[in-house]
């Protein structure tokens, strides 16, 4: 075994928390070392999760976009697209992301270690590669950026080549005609609308009363009647009994006595903490039920100098958020100094049409007795909207009916995650500049989507006046 010292701070994963700290720390002077049991760097969200999903979703809507187009209209039938295929042109993305993800560890001077990191004690971590070689990498500070994985029920057999889950549906080597999702959260949701998008049969089988009631009801709607039109059958308040998978496909048994025959079935209930396996018993540390840990404002552990960020710590577990929690943590370790904590993250989920959120609901709201208004834009009145054949969605602002000020934006439609920030930036401002004047008062590229805010500005401050 070979023996390193003089690491500041050894990092365990190299997705969005792992890197972006990483990289802080060495920015800021510190000896960093980051261990990946993957020899290709970017942690789950490069090679399974976030990149590769959303590659996948372009190309689909690329090809929903075509059959809009009355230019285009039958060049391209949405049967007869091959999820291999899609899936190679997945990988050509998650390529050269790698090679980005690669250059930041050259150009910062950050070591990677290869293989697969156990916490030996509060100073030290072994490395153990698939070559046999060891290494014990002694350093002031150690960071758990390990990410997640899709939560596996002991009663459902994931061996099987007909069931999947959101991990190993990357490597699907046929086209189902008819698919079933279990599970209706973000990540289910979204391939609920690419599967739809290909012509594809789909039960998506949803264990609450509505889609996604972290949302704005109103969004949370219209995402289950786009959901319905584009052909999938929703199923609400329904839990798995029994599922049962054969050569031929797959039977989902629920509690309520439904029965569901489809030729694969994506599971997509839940992900867990990868805590497993990485010494965290040789520390006295122990993750709850989910595999996550428990850390306080400066994301330490119970264990002093040990810190963990990302999936593993679970609210907000995007990867958005996951890379601010990274790069928090690791300015703190340099200068010793208040951490910054993640606060108004913006929600993006990639359905079709796609839904993008920051602020308060009119359900929390109505709830805490704010005097609110709201203001509303539609995309089928919007020039741009109506050049491109995105017609779909809205623009909500909720604002304070005395003060003006910004307290929620929710937008649902074409380019609804980028329009988004539009809205965040204005909200971030310290009052009185947090206003629904502002969207008022500025001039905007015309046409473009982000008129939507002028327009539901208008909207809005004309029903106070009234």
């Amino acid at each position: 075994m070979d023996i390193s010292s003089g690491w500041d701070l050894v990092v365990l994963g190299s997705g969005p928390a792992g890197e972006a700290a990483a990289m802080q720390a060495a920015k800021g002077g510190l000896r960093v070392a980051v261990i990946d049991r993957r020899e290709q760097l970017g942690g789950n969200c490069t090679h399974w999760g976030t990149i590769p999903s959303k590659a996948l979703r372009h190309q689909v809507r690329q090809v929903i976009r075509s059959q809009r187009n009355p230019l285009l209209r039958g060049l391209i039938n949405p049967r007869q697209v091959r999820w291999q295929d899609l899936i190679q042109r997945s990988g050509e993305v998650v390529d050269s992301q790698v090679q980005v993800r690669g250059d930041f560890y050259i150009r910062n001077r950050v070591r990677v270690f290869a293989g697969r990191g156990e916490i030996q004690s509060p100073g030290e971590v072994r490395v153990d590669d698939d070559a046999g070689r060891q290494w014990l990498l002694r350093t002031r500070h150690i960071l758990i950026a390990t990410g997640s994985r899709p939560y596996h029920p002991e009663d459902v057999d994931f061996d099987h080549p007909r069931i999947y889950d959101s991990d190993t549906l990357l490597r699907m080597n046929h086209t189902p005609r008819h698919i079933l999702v279990y599970g209706a959260g973000v990540i289910g949701c979204e391939y609920t609308s690419i599967f739809t998008g290909l012509g594809m049969r789909v039960d998506l089988i949803n264990s609450r009363q509505h889609l996604l009631d972290f949302l704005d009801t109103e969004i949370s709607d219209a995402l289950s009647y786009h959901l319905r039109e584009q052909g999938a059958t929703i199923r609400h308040s329904e839990q798995y009994s029994k599922l049962v998978a054969d050569d031929d496909g797959v039977t989902l048994e629920l509690q309520s006595g439904k029965r569901l025959r489809a030729d694969a079935l994506l599971w997509s209930n839940g992900r867990s903490g990868n805590t497993q396996n990485i010494g965290l018993e040789n520390i006295g540390l122990e993750a709850n039920s989910r595999g996550q840990l428990a850390v306080d404002e400066r994301y330490q552990t119970a264990v002093e100098g040990v810190y963990a960020v990302g999936d593993v710590v679970g609210w907000p577990s995007l990867a958005s958020a996951s890379y601010d929690q990274g790069r928090f943590c690791a300015a703190g370790i340099v200068d010793g100094g208040p951490v910054k904590q993640v606060t108004d993250v913006p929600t993006g989920i990639y359905t079709i049409p796609g839904i993008s959120s920051v602020g308060r609901t009119e359900q929390e709201l109505t709830e805490a007795r704010v005097p609110y208004e709201v203001g509303q834009a539609f995309f089928k009145n919007l020039a741009r909207a109506q050049i491109t054949g995105e017609r779909v969605g809205m623009l909500k602002l909720l604002f304070h009916r005395d003060t003006l000020e910004v307290l929620g934006i929710h937008c649902f439609g074409y380019q609804a995650m980028e329009i988004v920030h539009v809205g965040q930036a204005v909200m971030r401002q310290p009052s009185p500049n947090n206003t629904i004047n502002y969207f008022i008062d500025t001039t905007f590229n015309y046409p473009t989507m982000a008129e939507a805010y002028r327009v539901a500005a208008i909207n809005g401050v004309n029903r106070v006046k009234r």
